[in-house]
């Protein structure tokens, strides 16, 4: 259950509740379900009935009440906890997570695409009425989120100006690196923007590997071939710029120009992008995504049958379920980032769903060890892994980014 559906199951709630008089009030169009602040608070909270006791004329515990055991009968949710005031926790069933892993494995790169924004009609472009030095970080976080807007339904439309604030150091006559098509995988490269897919000590010069979808040899289903224009623009996708003599590719650039808040100056510390280490987001944020594509390689050479099971998963571990949360929750922070104009509302997702990877990884062993014999477990762990792969991968992607099997 994805928090878009949750959110569907909380307001029909609401209906019934309607309904059988219970409480008379209008229905809300929404509600607001999401991850709650801390740990041990169920899976997923919503203030609706806070938002809700004013035109019932009821306190929001007293709301929270009636809401509460119509909810815990729902399919895939557990347990509906009341929370101070009114605030209803929600825990999710086992079956729920298992149904969350199954839909980003039978969707693929089409996991997080939805129709939150259909109707609207609206292309971003860089805002070109300030005087001074071309908006070169405009260009691409515009890139960025027309993609973003397309993902999450909105159609081609009449121009938006989108105004950032630029970065220091960069030579608007560089003609660095190549474009990167919205919606396309970039050529791979390494970290550090060697070419060839090969990490640093690798073969230099080897052919970019073809990218493919996450655990397969196919390219990404719905992947729309390469082109020289902006999604729904008709404007040329801007080429990413580089600061001069600098070591960066157009991937470090892209990420440290959508990484941080629209009002925030980027950095463009060559040391900083290029580390290969844990202080390094988006080396984490790949690393992680390579991570899931070798434990889906070994699990198959083990023999872990990761066929979908005809049950339920068991996803218990915490580190499991908050790992599940976070992909469950991608569609939700596709379509926030398209309204909000905000790709690095994308970009801290992704550093959020691979640092809690690497902490599954650690506490959850994935493969079977030594004489130890492939389970039930091994492979819903594998599934979970390969998930994980697939939204990382989608995550990268939209922003323009390549997400390499292999570092």
């Amino acid at each position: 259950m994805t928090p878009a559906e949750l959110s569907w199951t909380v307001l029909t709630t609401v209906r019934r509740a309607v309904a059988a008089d219970e409480l008379r009030v209008d229905v809300p169009e929404k509600v607001v379900v999401q991850r709650p602040p801390r740990p041990g608070c169920g899976d997923y909270a919503t203030n609706v009935a806070l938002q809700l006791a004013g035109a019932a004329g009821r306190s929001p515990y007293e709301v929270a009440a009636i809401l509460a055991p119509r909810l815990a009968r729902e399919p895939g949710i557990a347990q509906v906890e009341i929370a101070g005031a009114g605030f209803l926790n929600i825990t999710l069933s086992a079956r729920a997570y298992a149904d969350v892993v199954r839909q980003v494995r039978e969707q693929g790169a089409s996991y997080g695409r939805g129709d939150g924004l259909a109707g609207q009609h609206v292309t971003v472009v860089p805002d070109v009425s300030s005087q001074g030095a071309p908006p070169l970080r405009a260009g691409v976080v515009a890139e960025a989120v027309n993609a973003l807007l397309r993902a999450a339904g909105a159609e081609p439309g009449p121009p938006e100006p989108l105004r950032v604030t630029e970065p220091h150091g960069i030579d608007p006559a560089l003609a660095p690196g190549t474009p990167a098509p919205l919606g396309t995988a970039p050529r791979e490269t390494a970290p550090g923007g060697a070419p060839g897919g090969t990490a640093p000590g690798g073969v230099p010069g080897a052919p970019a590997p073809r990218e493919t979808a996450p655990g397969g040899g196919t390219p990404a289903p719905g992947a729309p071939a390469p082109r020289d224009t902006a999604p729904g623009g008709g404007t040329p996708a801007p080429r990413t710029p580089t600061p001069r003599g600098s070591r960066l590719g157009p991937d470090e650039v892209r990420w440290a120009l959508l990484r941080p808040p629209g009002e925030d100056v980027p950095r463009l510390d060559a040391g900083a992008l290029l580390a290969q280490r844990e202080a390094n987001p988006l080396f984490r944020v790949r690393y992680a995504h390579a991570r899931t594509r070798a434990l889906l390689r070994n699990a198959q050479d083990l023999g872990v049958r990761i066929e979908d099971p005809a049950g339920g998963d068991p996803y218990r571990h915490p580190a499991e379920t908050e790992l599940l949360g976070l992909v469950a929750d991608f569609p939700r922070v596709v379509e926030t980032a398209a309204r909000r104009r905000a790709p690095d509302r994308l970009a801290r997702h992704l550093e959020r769903l691979a640092d809690a990877f690497l902490r599954f990884q650690d506490e959850c062993p994935v493969l079977p060890k030594g004489d130890e014999k492939p389970s039930a477990v091994h492979a819903a762990r594998t599934r979970l892994a390969d998930a994980t792969g697939i939204v990382l991968a989608d995550g990268l992607h939209l922003l323009g980014i390549s997400a390499p099997d292999h570092l």
